[in-house]
């Protein structure tokens, strides 16, 4: 800001978490602004809201003890910068980025802004080579690719946040170097310690920063906490040249802050009282991830939604659906089947899964498998439909199969521990063991050299002669 920073004492009111400022000259929203008491102690809030020479500010702690009298406010002149850099690894802080692990406060040469800098689309690099989760049915079927942006739809009541946890810890890209952050949105305070106790392992290796903004924290923080994590993730990545993994949950009460937020404001609603340019401000922050060309790190997000009533429609998934590159979907119905992660197959999709999987990438059967697991997975459910109206006496001995098939796919491959990592080896080999329920004739997503090599020529030998004679 140019020139010294006027000091306000002119607080004509505190109304709950915000702070009506008269007399105001310059400000803007979004500005950050410091509070201090008349007992020298320091506050932060931003401008929600200037109207002439008032201005509205939001309160990131809280306003007890804030008297008008005798409380100033300093307008910084900027929207909120932190120092980035790799002081935040191992690191727990609350969602506006103030240590909660008894640490010391996080400082650095180096400032960003927390809205980040418009990436120039000529120097972005497509994504490419994966992000390993160690989750079979992610890893093997919708692959997490360098640069990007792949949600998790999910419904209350389903474990979204112990999936993305997991993948959290577990995550890695090879050896190269590589971070996490993780950015939790709303949590209760049960689930803020579950997170905290399942990354302890990482954080403490200094791979990993956790920002946590609980229910009862202010809502101008939750929107804070996405933003914060994003710009220490693009440092990392742009400067110091790591792959970075951003994990945040839970984007839909990320999106029920910014409505809060809107309606403090006085901005006419939209859809589901959602503002109008809520596709925006998803995608100012989704269309933060990415590669640069001829920089060797990457930031890749994983964000993690709710959908309200279940419902794929709804303006949270919908609109993140427009913006990101494809979705891995729980389902209540395999998670009712005592199956984790719950993930429904046939529903999730990674667009750039070409870009991160296959020869020279992951391993050379990769592409082949998931598309033929896919195929018999599709038929599978239309065998199960069809018993279900004629009844399984009726179903042929290839149908049977299908369905073993889809028994043995759900135990083998999709079904696993929640403190199991697994390799991809593991996964793909897990994947054939499934499929080897099915008939060799049935398997026409796969090179014949390729099935004679993990199934064995002999048995694909009898399978066919088996095959004609039934013929």
């Amino acid at each position: 800001m140019s020139g010294p920073a006027i000091e306000y004492g002119t607080i004509d009111e505190v109304r709950g978490p915000l702070v009506i400022v008269r007399g105001v000259s310059g400000v803007g929203w979004d500005e950050f602004a410091r509070i201090r008491l008349g007992s020298g102690e320091l506050r932060h809030g931003l401008v929600l809201e200037v109207d002439g020479d008032l201005a509205v500010v939001q309160i990131l702690e809280d306003t007890h003890g804030l008297d008008p009298a005798t409380a100033t406010v300093t307008f910084d002149g900027a929207p909120l910068r932190i120092p980035v850099g790799p002081q935040w690894l191992g690191r727990v802080c609350n969602g506006r980025g103030v240590p909660i692990d008894g640490g010391p406060p996080i400082v650095g040469t180096t400032t960003a802004p927390v809205n980040g800098s418009p990436l120039n689309p000529t120097v972005r690099q497509p994504p490419a080579d994966p992000v390993l989760t160690g989750i079979s049915a992610i890893d093997a079927l919708t692959t997490l690719v360098r640069g990007q942006k792949l949600p998790i739809f999910s419904v209350a009541g389903l474990p979204h946040l112990e999936l993305a946890t997991q993948i959290a810890a577990q995550a890695s890209v090879g050896g190269e170097p590589f971070s996490v952050v993780v950015a939790g949105m709303g949590l209760t305070h049960t689930d803020a310690a579950a997170a905290r106790d399942v990354l302890e392992e990482r954080s403490a290796a200094g791979e990993l920063l956790l920002l946590l903004n609980t229910a009862d924290e202010p809502v101008i923080e939750r929107i804070l906490t996405p933003r914060i994590a994003l710009t220490v993730a693009e440092h990392l990545a742009f400067t110091l040249g790591r792959h970075v993994l951003v994990v945040v949950a839970d984007m839909t009460n990320y999106c029920e802050a910014v409505r809060e937020v809107s309606a403090a404001r006085g901005e006419i609603p939209a859809r589901h009282a959602y503002p109008g340019y809520l596709y925006s401000d998803l995608a100012s922050l989704y269309e933060r991830c990415g590669r640069i060309r001829g920089r060797p790190g990457s930031v890749t997000i994983l964000p993690v939604l709710t959908m309200p009533a279940g419902d794929i429609t709804h303006p949270v998934p919908d609109l993140t659906g427009y913006i990101t590159e494809g979705q891995i979907v729980l389902s209540a119905e395999v998670y009712g089947r005592g199956i984790t992660p719950p993930i429904d197959p046939l529903s999730s999709l990674s667009r750039l899964m070409r870009h991160g999987a296959g020869p020279g990438r992951t391993r050379d059967d990769h592409l082949d498998v998931a598309a033929q697991l896919l195929a018999a997975l599709a038929r599978a459910r239309q065998v199960r439909e069809l018993a279900e109206l004629v009844g399984s006496g009726a179903l042929t001995a290839t149908d049977r199969c299908y369905l073993t098939f889809e028994d043995a796919f759900t135990q083998v491959l999709v079904d696993q521990r929640v403190d199991e990592a697994r390799s991809l080896d593991d996964t793909l080999d897990r994947a054939w063991r499934a499929l080897a329920a099915l008939p060799r004739p049935e398997l026409t997503m796969l090179p014949a050299t390729v099935v004679a090599a993990h199934l064995g020529t002999v048995a694909a030998a009898d399978d066919g002669a088996e095959a004609a004679s039934d013929a």
